[in-house]
Protein backbone atom coordinates (compact mmCIF):
# COMPACT_ATOMS: atom_id res chain seq x y z
CA UNK A 1 0.00 0.00 0.00
CA UNK A 2 1.06 3.29 -1.04
CA UNK A 3 -0.81 6.83 -0.03
CA UNK A 4 -0.81 9.40 -2.79
CA UNK A 5 -2.03 12.86 -3.17
CA UNK A 6 -4.06 15.00 -5.20
CA UNK A 7 -3.68 19.41 -4.51
CA UNK A 8 -6.63 21.17 -5.67
CA UNK A 9 -5.26 24.71 -5.61
CA UNK A 10 -3.78 27.57 -7.67
CA UNK A 11 -0.33 28.88 -8.14
CA UNK A 12 -0.34 33.04 -8.51
CA UNK A 13 -0.90 33.51 -12.02
CA UNK A 14 2.04 34.81 -14.03
CA UNK A 15 4.06 34.30 -11.20
CA UNK A 16 6.71 31.48 -11.41
CA UNK A 17 8.46 32.06 -8.43
CA UNK A 18 5.63 32.79 -6.53
CA UNK A 19 4.01 29.63 -7.70
CA UNK A 20 6.82 27.18 -7.20
CA UNK A 21 7.24 28.41 -3.79
CA UNK A 22 3.51 27.38 -3.06
CA UNK A 23 4.06 24.34 -4.58
CA UNK A 24 6.92 23.37 -2.76
CA UNK A 25 5.01 24.16 0.59
CA UNK A 26 2.61 21.43 -1.05
CA UNK A 27 5.00 19.26 -1.62
CA UNK A 28 6.79 19.32 1.93
CA UNK A 29 3.01 19.13 3.48
CA UNK A 30 2.16 16.38 1.38
CA UNK A 31 5.66 14.78 2.40
CA UNK A 32 4.61 15.11 6.43
CA UNK A 33 1.22 13.63 5.22
CA UNK A 34 3.03 10.48 4.12
CA UNK A 35 2.06 10.71 0.55
CA UNK A 36 5.11 9.42 -2.09
CA UNK A 37 3.39 10.56 -4.85
CA UNK A 38 1.30 13.54 -5.55
CA UNK A 39 -0.03 15.28 -8.53
CA UNK A 40 -1.19 19.50 -9.07
CA UNK A 41 -3.61 20.77 -11.64
CA UNK A 42 -2.57 21.99 -15.18
CA UNK A 43 -1.27 25.11 -15.80
CA UNK A 44 -0.04 25.39 -12.06
CA UNK A 45 2.82 27.53 -12.65
CA UNK A 46 2.35 29.83 -15.11
CA UNK A 47 -1.14 29.94 -14.82
CA UNK A 48 -4.62 29.32 -16.91
CA UNK A 49 -5.57 32.04 -17.95
CA UNK A 50 -9.37 31.65 -17.84
CA UNK A 51 -11.69 33.77 -20.06
CA UNK A 52 -9.18 36.00 -21.88
CA UNK A 53 -9.13 35.97 -25.52
CA UNK A 54 -5.32 37.40 -25.86
CA UNK A 55 -7.21 40.50 -28.30
CA UNK A 56 -7.34 37.75 -31.22
CA UNK A 57 -10.13 37.01 -33.29
CA UNK A 58 -9.69 35.85 -37.14
CA UNK A 59 -7.68 38.07 -39.17
CA UNK A 60 -7.08 40.84 -36.30
CA UNK A 61 -5.11 40.91 -32.95
CA UNK A 62 -4.95 43.64 -30.99
CA UNK A 63 -1.85 45.02 -28.96
CA UNK A 64 -3.35 45.35 -25.58
CA UNK A 65 -3.80 41.16 -26.67
CA UNK A 66 -0.21 41.27 -27.33
CA UNK A 67 1.06 42.92 -24.44
CA UNK A 68 -1.14 40.18 -22.11
CA UNK A 69 0.33 37.58 -23.99
CA UNK A 70 4.03 38.78 -22.95
CA UNK A 71 2.78 38.68 -19.65
CA UNK A 72 1.82 34.71 -20.02
CA UNK A 73 5.14 34.59 -21.71
CA UNK A 74 7.50 35.82 -18.78
CA UNK A 75 5.19 34.01 -16.59
CA UNK A 76 6.31 30.17 -17.99
CA UNK A 77 9.22 28.83 -16.96
CA UNK A 78 12.01 26.47 -18.71
CA UNK A 79 12.59 22.52 -17.86
CA UNK A 80 16.31 23.71 -16.95
CA UNK A 81 15.57 26.44 -15.09
CA UNK A 82 15.81 27.50 -11.41
CA UNK A 83 12.32 26.92 -10.83
CA UNK A 84 12.04 23.46 -11.85
CA UNK A 85 15.30 22.74 -9.84
CA UNK A 86 13.85 24.20 -6.32
CA UNK A 87 10.58 21.58 -7.14
CA UNK A 88 13.56 18.58 -7.74
CA UNK A 89 15.03 19.47 -4.41
CA UNK A 90 11.68 19.69 -3.47
CA UNK A 91 10.94 16.19 -4.60
CA UNK A 92 14.51 14.73 -3.13
CA UNK A 93 14.11 16.56 0.04
CA UNK A 94 10.75 15.04 1.25
CA UNK A 95 11.09 11.63 -1.09
CA UNK A 96 8.15 12.90 -3.22
CA UNK A 97 7.21 11.52 -6.64
CA UNK A 98 5.97 14.70 -8.37
CA UNK A 99 3.34 15.29 -11.16
CA UNK A 100 2.78 19.55 -11.79
CA UNK A 101 1.28 21.52 -14.52
CA UNK A 102 3.28 24.05 -15.76
CA UNK A 103 3.68 26.65 -18.80
CA UNK A 104 6.97 25.55 -20.43
CA UNK A 105 8.53 28.07 -22.11
CA UNK A 106 10.93 26.74 -25.11
CA UNK A 107 12.41 29.34 -27.60
CA UNK A 108 9.70 31.41 -28.66
CA UNK A 109 6.56 29.07 -27.93
CA UNK A 110 5.02 28.05 -25.06
CA UNK A 111 3.64 24.36 -24.05
CA UNK A 112 1.27 22.92 -21.43
CA UNK A 113 3.30 20.61 -19.91
CA UNK A 114 3.09 17.82 -16.96
CA UNK A 115 6.57 17.47 -15.37
CA UNK A 116 7.40 14.33 -13.53
CA UNK A 117 10.15 14.40 -11.14
CA UNK A 118 11.75 11.44 -9.30
CA UNK A 119 13.24 12.17 -5.56
CA UNK A 120 15.96 10.51 -6.85
CA UNK A 121 17.05 11.69 -10.10
CA UNK A 122 14.82 14.69 -10.84
CA UNK A 123 12.89 15.93 -14.23
CA UNK A 124 12.26 12.60 -15.60
CA UNK A 125 9.65 13.35 -17.58
CA UNK A 126 7.77 16.71 -19.50
CA UNK A 127 4.35 15.47 -21.57
CA UNK A 128 4.34 18.39 -24.01
CA UNK A 129 -0.18 18.92 -24.63
CA UNK A 130 -0.74 17.35 -28.19
CA UNK A 131 -3.66 19.08 -28.60
CA UNK A 132 -4.28 22.48 -27.02
CA UNK A 133 -8.31 22.76 -26.45
CA UNK A 134 -10.25 25.59 -28.82
CA UNK A 135 -8.93 29.20 -27.70
CA UNK A 136 -5.85 27.22 -25.96
CA UNK A 137 -4.58 26.64 -29.48
CA UNK A 138 -3.28 30.49 -29.63
CA UNK A 139 -0.84 30.50 -26.98
CA UNK A 140 0.29 26.81 -26.52
CA UNK A 141 2.25 24.96 -29.01
CA UNK A 142 1.18 21.45 -29.83
CA UNK A 143 3.30 18.44 -28.20
CA UNK A 144 4.49 15.21 -30.46
CA UNK A 145 4.77 11.69 -29.32
CA UNK A 146 8.28 12.23 -28.28
CA UNK A 147 6.79 13.25 -24.68
CA UNK A 148 4.77 10.44 -23.97
CA UNK A 149 7.07 9.96 -20.67
CA UNK A 150 6.22 7.39 -17.73
CA UNK A 151 7.67 7.75 -14.48
CA UNK A 152 8.53 4.71 -12.15
CA UNK A 153 7.68 6.02 -8.33
CA UNK A 154 7.16 4.02 -5.29
CA UNK A 155 3.64 3.98 -5.99
CA UNK A 156 3.98 2.35 -9.31
CA UNK A 157 4.18 3.53 -12.88
CA UNK A 158 3.12 7.16 -13.41
CA UNK A 159 1.65 8.60 -16.81
CA UNK A 160 0.29 11.88 -17.27
CA UNK A 161 -2.77 12.97 -19.92
CA UNK A 162 -3.87 16.60 -19.74
CA UNK A 163 -7.10 17.61 -19.51
CA UNK A 164 -9.11 17.03 -22.98
CA UNK A 165 -6.15 14.97 -24.02
CA UNK A 166 -8.28 12.14 -22.06
CA UNK A 167 -11.27 12.51 -25.07
CA UNK A 168 -8.41 10.86 -27.26
CA UNK A 169 -8.75 7.24 -27.46
CA UNK A 170 -5.72 6.40 -29.36
CA UNK A 171 -3.42 8.86 -26.66
CA UNK A 172 -5.30 6.59 -23.88
CA UNK A 173 -4.23 3.48 -25.59
CA UNK A 174 -0.95 4.49 -26.05
CA UNK A 175 -0.41 5.24 -22.08
CA UNK A 176 -2.11 1.77 -21.37
CA UNK A 177 0.23 0.35 -23.43
CA UNK A 178 3.26 1.56 -21.61
CA UNK A 179 1.95 -0.18 -18.24
CA UNK A 180 0.76 2.86 -16.71
CA UNK A 181 -0.60 1.85 -13.08
CA UNK A 182 -1.00 5.51 -11.95
CA UNK A 183 -2.79 7.56 -14.31
CA UNK A 184 -2.27 11.45 -13.31
CA UNK A 185 -4.89 13.60 -15.31
CA UNK A 186 -4.40 17.58 -14.49
CA UNK A 187 -7.00 19.34 -15.86
CA UNK A 188 -9.04 22.70 -16.16
CA UNK A 189 -12.01 21.39 -16.67
CA UNK A 190 -14.47 21.45 -13.27
CA UNK A 191 -17.48 20.23 -15.32
CA UNK A 192 -19.82 17.59 -13.49
CA UNK A 193 -19.43 15.52 -16.18
CA UNK A 194 -15.78 14.99 -16.13
CA UNK A 195 -16.19 12.88 -12.91
CA UNK A 196 -17.58 10.53 -15.61
CA UNK A 197 -14.87 10.64 -17.80
CA UNK A 198 -12.33 10.06 -15.36
CA UNK A 199 -14.51 6.77 -13.85
CA UNK A 200 -14.45 5.43 -17.33
CA UNK A 201 -10.71 6.17 -18.00
CA UNK A 202 -10.18 4.03 -14.56
CA UNK A 203 -12.21 1.23 -15.68
CA UNK A 204 -11.13 1.22 -19.13
CA UNK A 205 -7.58 1.14 -18.67
CA UNK A 206 -7.99 -0.48 -15.10
CA UNK A 207 -5.87 2.09 -13.41
CA UNK A 208 -5.57 4.22 -10.66
CA UNK A 209 -6.87 7.45 -12.05
CA UNK A 210 -5.81 11.11 -9.98
CA UNK A 211 -7.16 14.10 -10.91
CA UNK A 212 -6.53 17.49 -10.33
CA UNK A 213 -7.94 20.71 -11.25
CA UNK A 214 -7.31 24.65 -9.82
CA UNK A 215 -9.78 26.34 -7.25
CA UNK A 216 -9.34 29.73 -8.46
CA UNK A 217 -11.33 32.68 -8.01
CA UNK A 218 -11.37 35.97 -10.05
CA UNK A 219 -9.30 38.38 -7.37
CA UNK A 220 -6.69 35.68 -7.86
CA UNK A 221 -5.56 37.28 -10.94
CA UNK A 222 -4.33 40.94 -11.50
CA UNK A 223 -7.04 43.97 -11.28
CA UNK A 224 -6.45 44.45 -15.05
CA UNK A 225 -6.75 40.64 -16.39
CA UNK A 226 -9.17 41.27 -19.22
CA UNK A 227 -11.97 38.73 -18.73
CA UNK A 228 -13.36 38.45 -22.47
CA UNK A 229 -15.89 35.71 -21.50
CA UNK A 230 -17.42 35.77 -18.04
CA UNK A 231 -17.81 32.38 -15.82
CA UNK A 232 -20.49 30.71 -15.72
CA UNK A 233 -19.98 30.79 -11.63
CA UNK A 234 -18.94 33.75 -11.33
CA UNK A 235 -16.50 34.73 -8.91
CA UNK A 236 -15.15 31.86 -9.59
CA UNK A 237 -13.66 30.58 -12.12
CA UNK A 238 -12.46 26.97 -11.67
CA UNK A 239 -13.85 25.12 -9.02
CA UNK A 240 -12.19 22.08 -8.84
CA UNK A 241 -13.54 18.76 -8.88
CA UNK A 242 -10.67 16.85 -8.04
CA UNK A 243 -10.54 13.62 -7.29
CA UNK A 244 -8.89 9.74 -7.14
CA UNK A 245 -10.57 6.55 -8.39
CA UNK A 246 -9.35 2.90 -8.15
CA UNK A 247 -9.59 0.26 -11.15
CA UNK A 248 -13.08 -0.65 -10.02
CA UNK A 249 -14.69 2.54 -10.87
CA UNK A 250 -14.41 3.07 -7.07
CA UNK A 251 -14.35 6.78 -5.79
CA UNK A 252 -11.58 7.01 -2.92
CA UNK A 253 -11.14 10.32 -2.45
CA UNK A 254 -13.45 13.36 -3.73
CA UNK A 255 -14.59 14.81 -5.64
CA UNK A 256 -13.65 18.02 -3.88
CA UNK A 257 -15.31 21.35 -5.23
CA UNK A 258 -15.62 25.12 -3.86
CA UNK A 259 -12.48 25.36 -2.09
CA UNK A 260 -8.95 24.22 -1.89
CA UNK A 261 -7.37 21.40 -0.53
CA UNK A 262 -5.45 18.50 -0.55
CA UNK A 263 -7.11 14.58 -1.47
CA UNK A 264 -4.98 11.70 0.06
CA UNK A 265 -5.96 7.53 -0.89
CA UNK A 266 -3.82 4.61 -0.42
CA UNK A 267 -3.17 2.57 -3.76
CA UNK A 268 -2.65 -1.09 -3.75
CA UNK A 269 -1.39 -2.57 -7.43
CA UNK A 270 -3.16 -5.92 -6.58
CA UNK A 271 -6.08 -4.13 -6.89
CA UNK A 272 -5.42 -3.64 -10.89
CA UNK A 273 -4.25 -6.92 -11.39
CA UNK A 274 -7.66 -8.29 -9.89
CA UNK A 275 -9.15 -6.18 -12.28
CA UNK A 276 -7.56 -7.76 -14.93
CA UNK A 277 -9.29 -10.83 -15.24
CA UNK A 278 -11.64 -9.87 -17.16
CA UNK A 279 -10.65 -6.93 -19.09
CA UNK A 280 -7.06 -5.73 -20.09
CA UNK A 281 -7.34 -3.46 -23.38
CA UNK A 282 -4.32 -3.65 -25.11
CA UNK A 283 -4.05 -7.36 -23.71
CA UNK A 284 -6.46 -10.10 -24.20
CA UNK A 285 -9.21 -7.51 -25.15
CA UNK A 286 -7.28 -5.71 -27.61
CA UNK A 287 -7.97 -7.63 -30.46
CA UNK A 288 -4.74 -7.14 -32.40
CA UNK A 289 -5.80 -8.87 -36.03
CA UNK A 290 -8.55 -6.24 -36.37
CA UNK A 291 -7.31 -3.16 -34.56
CA UNK A 292 -3.60 -1.92 -34.49
CA UNK A 293 -2.16 1.61 -33.27
CA UNK A 294 0.92 2.74 -34.27
CA UNK A 295 2.76 5.65 -31.84
CA UNK A 296 4.96 8.11 -34.06
CA UNK A 297 7.58 8.89 -30.50
CA UNK A 298 10.38 10.49 -32.44
CA UNK A 299 10.90 14.26 -31.76
CA UNK A 300 8.94 16.82 -34.80
CA UNK A 301 11.88 19.40 -35.06
CA UNK A 302 11.24 22.13 -37.22
CA UNK A 303 14.41 22.36 -38.62
CA UNK A 304 17.31 19.73 -39.19
CA UNK A 305 21.19 20.49 -39.64
CA UNK A 306 23.33 17.64 -41.11
CA UNK A 307 27.39 18.94 -41.15
CA UNK A 308 30.30 16.88 -40.43
CA UNK A 309 29.79 16.67 -36.76
CA UNK A 310 26.91 14.95 -37.48
CA UNK A 311 23.14 15.54 -37.43
CA UNK A 312 21.67 18.06 -35.06
CA UNK A 313 18.02 19.07 -34.36
CA UNK A 314 16.45 21.92 -33.18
Amino acid sequence: MTRVAVVQSAGVPFDAEASTERAVRYIAEVGDGGAELVLFPEAFIGGYPKGTAFGAAIGLRTEDGRREYERYADGAVAIDGPEVQRLAKAAREHGVSVVIGVIERLGRTLYCTALMLSPETGVVGAHRKLMPTGTERLVWGFGDGSTLDTMESTAGRVGSVICWENYMPLLRQAMYAQGVEIYCAPTADDRESWQATMQHVALEGRVFVLSACQFLTRDMLPDDHPMDVESPHGDILMRGGSVIIDPSGTVLAGPLFGESGVLYAEVDLSVKTRAHLDFDAVGHYSRPDVFSLSVNTRPAASVQFADGAGDRAV
